[in-house]
């Protein structure tokens, strides 16, 4: 009996299941309905009207087989493109691959018209930077044998598409804004219950305790029930069949790759906590990677609150998913054969006996989660600040840098100096001002960077390019205390795995602060208006719509 003979034997036996389900077909189907009649002279009606198409679709393809669907597409790819690529030598392939999205890439970057000094010798010269970075991560390779090119080519010109429909169209900004600002809001039901607990002034204080630990505590419990219901398991797999057929990557790493931009750091760890347990170390590289390398939706308010240019910062979120993959599959390439490749070959079900103690299960991980992260980032950071310290009291014998005292942030300052140049920051002084901000978003915190970018009268003369760039580049956790709370959060959902945590840790944070540039390089060749922090319709005064 084949696999789609048995799924259809499998779905009979549920019938009773459908039966089940008739009480909630109706009321979806009542409540839509309501919604149309109360809604049919506005546009409210449209998001009532995706949610009830998507329940039904998962109702009707729960319990009826509809593989026969699949029939037409499949003969006409196999017909048509599928032949087109057999036709061409097998060891040709990648290269007319990376040849084509070279071409599409210079092709798009060069075709829109100069103004300020978006000219096209500095695009030239944020595509060189594009190319100096792929190249040194090319040469300092774990493995450059293993290096999976379709994974690279299909990456950079995944990042260069998605570039394009954020950043030159209002529909696909206005589309990411609604995603960010969705997932934002459920984090951000975290503050009911530090309200009840505390008192209404508490959730208006300025401190990262507040903005970070309720989020933590509140998703754990959320993640687990996703867990305990077979969610998260169902989009693992889903995910597993299209980035693996498109990028070569395991449906783990491309659910916390997709999910790291909107949900954070830590939320899109608990969410795949079942199954790092038994990920590669080419798979937990990708994985802390991709958290360094953006910002998640509940930081991102925070920024815009402070007039940092909200088109960049979403924009920036979203290609970091491209930008991630392909730095971290370059530098740490897969030399395992990981589970979740091709089907899920993990169950794991050690989480309750129900839904009940699922949710308290997950609750109580994220309290001891919560203070890991906080405790790293306070003992990280005090670190840096001991560092600093023992640096300015030796520079000060020698009288090196007599007006700057000499830390950690001044020497790497100067060490990227020229990274500053290949994003394609004009040579007209930004040059060190720009290596000053993502040196101190690297030592650090990007909020501190932010912050100096916003009010510093030193960055006030800052070109509306260097700015954008600069922004780009420090959109993402790539800090040193934020690497330490990845770590302690890893090491205390699966201590089994601490000493590849530990291993991987600094390739992870390296290449999740190249992300970012990746991202800043990219930037600096497509975005057409260096004024603009919003398109119509999307984000206005600070402020996300819903």
């Amino acid at each position: 009996m084949g696999t789609d003979e048995k799924s259809l034997v499998k779905r009979r036996r549920e019938l009773p299941k459908v039966l089940r389900n008739i009480p909630n077909d109706i009321l979806i189907q009542s409540w839509w309905i309501a919604s149309l009649v109360l809604h049919r002279d506005d546009k409210n009606w449209v998001v009532p009207f995706l949610f009830w198409l998507a329940v039904m679709i998962r109702l009707i393809t729960f319990y009826i087989y509809i593989g026969g669907l699949m029939i037409i597409p499949r003969f006409l790819w196999r017909n048509t493109i599928s032949r087109i690529v057999n036709l061409i030598p097998e060891g040709f392939r990648i290269i007319l691959g990376a040849i084509f999205v070279t071409i599409v890439i210079v092709v798009g970057a060069m075709a829109s018209f100069e103004f300020e000094d978006n000219t096209r010798a500095n695009r030239a010269v944020s595509l060189f930077g594009l190319a100096v970075i792929l190249l040194v991560l090319w040469a300092t390779s774990r493995s450059r044998k293993m290096i999976n090119w379709q994974t690279i080519i299909m990456g950079m010109l995944l990042q260069f598409l998605l570039a394009l429909f954020v950043l030159r169209t209002s529909f696909g900004f206005n589309i990411v804004t609604w995603i960010s600002y969705m997932a934002r809001s459920v984090l951000s039901f975290a503050t009911s219950g530090l309200v009840f607990v505390t008192d209404r002034s508490a959730s208006s204080l300025p401190w990262l305790f507040i903005s970070v630990v309720p989020p933590i505590i509140l998703f754990g419990g959320i993640a687990q029930l996703l867990i305990y219901w077979d969610i998260v398991l169902w989009f693992v797999n889903k995910a597993t069949i299209i980035f693996h057929w498109a990028l070569q990557i395991s449906g783990v790493e491309a659910i916390a790759v997709i999910t790291s931009p909107f949900l954070g750091i830590t939320q899109a760890a608990m969410l795949i906590r079942p199954f790092l347990p038994h990920i590669t170390r080419g798979e937990l590289h990708q994985i802390m990677c991709s958290g360094l390398a953006s910002i998640g939706s509940n930081m991102l308010i925070t920024y815009i609150g402070i007039s940092v240019n909200a088109q960049a910062l979403i924009s920036s979120c979203v290609m970091s998913i491209p930008a991630s993959i392909v730095v971290s599959k370059l530098r740490y390439p897969e030399e395992e054969d990981p589970l979740t490749a091709r089907c899920i070959a993990v169950d794991e079900r050690n989480d309750g006996v129900n839904a009940i103690q699922a949710f308290a299960n997950g609750v109580w991980l994220a309290l001891k989660v919560a203070g890991v992260v906080i405790a790293m980032l306070l003992s990280v950071i005090s670190l840096v600040a001991i560092i600093d310290a023992l640096l300015t009291w030796w520079g000060s014998y020698i009288n090196l840098f007599p007006n700057t005292p000499l830390t950690l942030e001044l020497i790497m300052s100067y060490l990227l100096y020229p990274v500053a140049f290949l994003l394609g920051i004009p040579r007209n002084g930004d040059l060190l001002k720009v290596s000053r901000l993502i040196s101190t978003k690297i030592v650090k915190s990007e909020f501190l960077a932010f912050q100096t970018l916003q009010t510093d009268s030193l960055y006030s003369s800052l070109s509306n390019r260097s700015r954008l760039i600069a922004t780009y580049a420090l959109t993402g956790f790539g800090n040193f205390g934020w690497l330490g709370a990845q770590v302690g959060l890893l090491m205390q959902m699966v201590p089994e795995r601490s000493a590849d945590i530990a291993n991987v840790a600094v390739s992870a944070f390296i290449s999740g602060v190249v992300s970012t540039l990746l991202s800043g390089c990219m930037a600096g060749l497509l975005v057409t208006d260096q004024k603009a922090g919003v398109f119509a319709g999307g984000v206005v005064n600070g402020t996300i719509p819903g």
